[in-house]
């Protein structure tokens, strides 16, 4: 595919997913079926609340993974360094969106080593495609990437259904597996997997967890459904029917995390997919997770300024906060065991 095309694809997904009424899923995330029990004796101090968690070798002042949003479109320069000085000023871990226009073109839209100098503290997560990662550029595409923005980590993220259903999409998924287990051995960076938006099964997470990958993000259903952006840039009604039968696929996010959490007690786990609130990321920390990724939630802010996006995540923050006060948990151990019920 030529690369201005590769640019339009990229600048078409910011216009959709910035518009939700054109992305979003129709299907939930799962987390309404979910009630903390209120503790109305906290016995805690609010300020002293401890959200604090290692990642990669560096310490998060909250649970959080600015999730990959974007890359491959001139304005994404902007997004991510917003994104990156929020990342930096909140201590939060930041995935940076594909990698493949700045790897195979010459220009890189931000995604370079000002990423770094301007969050110094903070996990950077270079991203590829699972489909850049087999052949024989594989392990080159994935060594570039993660040297590119001096990344502690790198995201391998699998989306077949979009790639089923974009034209131009990467439809021969065969090797996958091997090519990721290769990766993990001969990559000098940890390697988190995630999908895109349709979740991961714990049979697919135990594949995963046997060739050795760091992490998985599950990236459940009920957020932004890549099935109907797809349906959004559609060239004509047949393609856009194809699609948009698949709005609604995928498993929704909470079921998601559940399912990988109970197969894989010991793989740490990022939750996303849908997560609007910090009520949400609360939620998702008890049933299981160890961080929680956020994107298209932020999207609109990080398209304003680095201060909307820090505004955005301080809600975020004080909302998980006020989770844990009022559960009687003192720091995300504590949140882990707090009471949830099931609600139907």
């Amino acid at each position: 595919m030529k690369d201005a095309e590769l640019i339009q694809r990229k600048n078409d997904h910011l216009d959709i997913v910035l518009n939700p009424a054109r992305a979003l899923s129709n299907i939930s995330t799962g987390f309404e079926h979910w009630r903390f029990e209120h503790c109305a004796l906290p016995e805690l101090d609010f300020d002293s609340i401890d959200l604090s968690r290692p990642l990669f070798g560096r310490t998060l002042r909250a649970p959080i993974l600015i999730s990959s949003m974007t890359g491959g479109a001139r304005r994404a320069q902007d997004i991510n360094l917003h994104l990156a000085t929020a990342a930096q000023r909140l201590g939060l871990a930041m995935g940076v969106g594909s990698q493949r226009v700045a790897l195979e073109s010459e220009v890189n839209f931000g995604l370079d080593s000002r990423l770094r100098e301007i969050a110094p503290d903070v996990p950077l997560l270079a991203n590829l495609g699972a489909a850049q990662i087999t052949g024989n550029k594989g392990l080159d595409y994935a060594r570039r990437a993660v040297e590119m923005i001096d990344a502690d980590a790198l995201i391998v993220h699998l989306n077949p259904l979009q790639e089923a259903l974009q034209p131009g999409g990467d439809r021969d998924w065969r090797g996958i597996l091997a090519a990721l287990e290769l990766l993990v051995k001969q990559v000098d960076a940890p390697v988190v997997i995630k999908e895109v938006g349709a979740g991961i099964s714990p049979k697919v997470a135990k594949q995963l967890a046997e060739i050795g990958v760091a992490m998985i993000d599950v990236a459940g259903a009920g957020g932004t459904s890549w099935a109907a952006v797809e349906g959004e840039r559609a060239r004509n009604p047949q393609q856009r029917a194809v699609a948009m039968a698949f709005a609604d696929w995928g498993i929704p996010t909470a079921e998601a995390l559940c399912g990988i959490r109970k197969a894989l007690p010991e793989m740490p786990l990022i939750a996303s997919g849908g997560i609007r609130d910090g009520i949400d990321i609360a939620k998702a920390l008890a049933l299981g997770a160890d961080f929680v990724g956020l994107a298209a939630a932020i999207l609109p802010s990080a398209n304003l300024s680095a201060e909307a996006v820090i505004d955005a995540f301080n809600i975020l923050i004080q909302q998980l906060k006020t989770a844990c006060f009022c559960t009687g948990s003192a720091n995300l151990g504590a949140l882990r065991h707090a009471p949830l019920h099931t609600i139907r």
